[in-house]
């Protein structure tokens, strides 16, 4: 499939891969990364809105820079929430006092984002949200409650939060979406969440009456939930076709290792491989074939259900072509370095969880079955 790059996109492909190959340097200094990359003005491409310090690019463009990034292999980005989750919240919903105030630092790398959407109890079921925001005479809310999974909340300056501020209200109803900075000692706490991999990506924050200002509520108060619907609009878009090259590399990596270790002789493990390998393919054409589109509510739910469950099943593909020696760990056990794993350990790992973060598959099938083929809704007293 042509995507349709012309010269231009070219050009613009060949100054993002210079560019990068110059200002790559493995330093693990991500909140650095973000302000190397807010420089050059390479934060920001896909707003519809140029002017925040950050140039514009053509949807092309966006792929080429993300395809680019990845194949480099540049830093994780801290940055991501802000740009690619707030931003176009706020140039959707936002008043140009909260644009001009926040996406100048997002644009820079200044400033880091973490989403305060997921609860216990309230995962997937989003309406369920129970965190509050009560309003004060002088128009401060006080936000409590519980937050959890909530990605980099560890590093971010600030925080977009769903919570109840009629509480009166029930479900979709009474919600507002508010900004609240992160900075409040004594108000908010955060607490990382050891994974099966031995790192803390995810965190608990809780809230005990955390200040957000009046003036920085989006979309109004009570708009919450229409604010946070159109923002998981744009978890994934371009990103996708970057995360996919991610993807080829892990398959590449693990029939290098089907070689050299004789596995591919197994018949089982070829045909898995030529398997992976065919569903990666189709998964680009559906990028490819959806990148920039409107209106096709199953798209993203369709996406997240087809890369989720391929991963996994690298994942375990890793394993088994490993054999038992997948069940050893890269150095001698000690009291100090109790769970060190290696690379293909740590993707079989982590991999457990792709079927389930972002919206577990469950949730995604309904949303497929509801919105795109007609079919009757959950009933109110099932699971959601």
């Amino acid at each position: 499939m042509d995507f349709g790059f012309t010269a231009a996109d070219e050009a613009f492909r060949s100054e993002a891969r210079e560019w990068l190959v110059a200002h790559v340097d493995g330093s693990s200094d991500r909140r650095g990364w973000e302000r190397t990359l807010g420089k050059s003005g390479w934060i920001g491409l896909g707003w519809p809105e140029s002017g925040y310090g950050n140039r514009s690019a053509t949807l092309t463009q966006q792929v080429a820079w993300a395809e680019e990034y990845a194949r480099v292999g540049a830093p994780s980005r801290s940055g991501h929430i802000g740009e690619n989750l707030l931003a176009p919240t706020l140039l959707a919903h936002g008043t140009e006092e909260q644009k001009s105030r926040f996406l100048p630092p997002v644009a820079a790398g200044d400033e880091l984002w973490c989403q305060g959407y997921s609860e216990p109890g309230a995962g997937s079921d989003l309406a369920g949200v129970r965190t509050k925001a009560e309003r004060g005479a002088d128009g401060t809310y006080r936000v409590s409650g519980q937050k959890i999974w909530t990605s980099l909340a560890q590093e971010a300056d600030w925080c977009f939060v769903l919570a109840r501020s009629d509480p009166e209200s029930r479900r979709h109803r009474g919600l507002s979406f508010l900004l609240v900075p992160m900075d409040q000692p004594g108000r908010i706490e955060v607490r990382p969440i050891r994974q099966m991999t031995g790192t803390s990506e995810f965190n608990e924050v809780f809230f005990d009456g955390a200040c957000a200002r009046a003036e920085h509520v989006v979309g109004g108060e009570g708009s919450g939930w229409r604010v946070a619907m159109s923002l998981l609009g744009f978890e994934r878009g371009v990103s996708t076709l970057a995360q996919q090259i991610g993807f080829a590399r892990e398959l590449g990596r693990i029939v290098e290792l089907a070689v050299a270790t004789g596995a591919v002789r197994d018949s089982v493990v070829r045909e898995r491989l030529v398997r992976q390998w065919a569903e990666l393919r189709v998964m680009r054409w559906n990028a490819l074939r959806t990148l920039g589109g409107s209106g096709d509510a199953g798209a993203p739910s369709v996406a997240k259900v087809l890369w989720g469950g391929w991963h996994q099943r690298l994942g375990e593909l890793a394993m088994l072509v490993r054999g038992a020696a997948g069940a050893v760990g890269p150095g001698e056990w000690s009291a100090s370095e109790p769970y060190e794993l290696d690379e293909s350990q740590r993707q079989f790992l982590f991999s457990r969880a792709d079927t389930i973060y972002g919206g577990s598959d469950q949730i995604q099938r309904t949303i497929i079955a509801e919105r795109v083929l007609g079919l009757p809704r959950e009933p109110k007293g099932g699971a959601v």
